[in-house]
């Protein structure tokens, strides 16, 4: 794997162990089990596996390599496996035998299946059947049997910053160097408050955008617990789901189709369209409307009495202004792009059509590439750091000596200036 695929399922898996690793020392363990129930229950898209469901030992063995590596998420970088390429599948008899009894069973659960066809002795020479194999197996051959009506109940957050719900909306349009610009509208809301940490208009609905926007909030507002966002490019992309782990944000995604899951964020969009849009005026700038923005949002949003919590969302927010942890320094430094490159046989190496030198020792090696911005841009060999790229001055490469072998340093007979050759 390389260090991006790894740093990928290592992404998954803190979303996974989350609800485990925040729970307070405190908690009854009832409660984690009940939290450890669901996560086993649910149905799982794991990164480059076919597998649905996590096991309660793997989640636990995830949970415990999380906590002894110092809660840094390279202790959940996968391990290469001692049995790949082994062969796991059922008897193809087996198989056929298994959704024939579900054709038959269709409302019957799958642990209950398995029971029923080891009992009747379907499974004779298969004694260890994986239950997400069967489950694999039922969605493969549209046998998964009747779905239960989904529980859907008005929710809120105990504290502020334990959930931050944050979307994008098309804005109006403005003017931009002399032409007409349509604006995006990226906010972050505060479930428990409805405060608004960060809010702003752009120009493209895009990540550099979107990342702006996330780091002026967490600046204002401090470091929430858990980020709910849609499914769009922009918050599947992995620099912002590195970044969250790395600050042990749990980011988690709306169901596709399912806006009733952005119930709160949706809510604020409808006041935006309803009560600040009609009374923008045509002709303005990005910063105008900004402008205009901010001082909606902070002076009359912010100190008007919401309906579903009697009070302003800035009173409700600062109840709990002791216990909000402060965002770190250099915020862009843990949401950093990742490009591989190739080191050319001069150290060159080529990032956005400028051109760098790498560190000593990697002549025409592949690098992971890890940075923000082109003045700091750390180099990786697989999972090891080898230093920054410098950018390539040829001037004062001229100026370097070099190791030189014997042929060139050997006497030729005679001087260039001031005798004969």
């Amino acid at each position: 794997m390389t260090r991006e695929q790894k740093e990928k399922v290592a992404v998954f898996r803190f979303g996974v162990i989350f609800p485990l690793a925040e729970c307070r020392a405190g908690e009854k363990w009832g409660e984690k089990e009940r939290i450890l129930a669901e996560l086993t229950a649910k149905e799982w898209e794991i990164p480059f596996s076919t597998r649905t469901f996590i096991s309660r030992g793997t989640i636990l063995n995830w949970l415990s390599r999380y906590r002894k590596g110092g809660e840094k998420i390279e202790a959940l970088f996968p391990a290469e496996r001692s049995d790949r390429g082994g062969c796991r599948t059922l008897d193809p008899g087996v198989l056929d035998a298994l959704v024939n009894l579900r054709k038959e069973n269709p409302k019957l659960s799958v642990p209950r299946l398995v029971e029923k066809a080891a009992a009747s002795g379907v499974l004779a020479g298969s004694p260890q059947v994986s239950l997400p194999t069967v489950y694999r197996l039922m969605r493969k051959h549209k046998v998964e049997g009747t779905r239960k009506q989904q529980d859907m109940r008005k929710f809120e957050v105990q504290m502020s910053n334990d959930l931050w719900q944050s979307d994008c909306m098309h804005g109006p349009k403005v003017v931009h160097e002399k032409q007409i610009r349509k604006t995006y509208l990226f906010a972050f809301l505060d479930d428990h408050s409805r405060l608004i940490p960060h809010s702003q208009f752009y120009l493209a609905e895009n990540l550099e955008n979107y990342l702006d926007c996330f780091w002026s909030a967490l600046r204002k507002r401090g470091v929430p617990r858990k980020l709910y966002v849609d499914n769009g490019p922009s918050f599947r992309s992995h620099r912002l789901q590195i970044g969250c782990a790395e600050l042990r944000i749990g980011l988690t995604y709306a169901r596709p189709y399912r806006p009733q899951g952005k119930g709160k964020i949706e809510r604020f969009f409808r006041t935006v369209r309803g009560q600040f849009l009609p009374e923008i005026p045509g002709e303005l700038t990005l910063e105008e409307l900004n402008r205009r923005w901010e001082h909606y949002v902070e002076k009359i949003y912010h100190e008007r009495r919401h309906g579903g919590t009697e009070m302003t969302p800035i009173e409700r927010y600062l109840q709990d202004a002791k216990v909000l942890r402060k965002a770190p320094d250099q915020l862009p430094e843990y949401f950093r792009r990742s490009e591989v490159r190739k080191v050319n046989n001069d150290r060159s190496v080529k990032l956005d059509a400028k051109t760098f030198e790498a560190p000593a020792g990697l002549v025409g090696m592949s690098v992971t590439l890890r940075f923000e911005n082109y003045d700091r841009i750390e180099v990786f060999l697989g999972d090891i750091s080898k230093g920054f790229l410098k950018r390539l001055d040829v001037h004062a490469n001229s100026r370097v000596g070099r190791l030189k072998n014997e042929a060139e340093t050997a006497p030729r007979g005679g001087e260039l200036f001031g005798g004969a050759i």
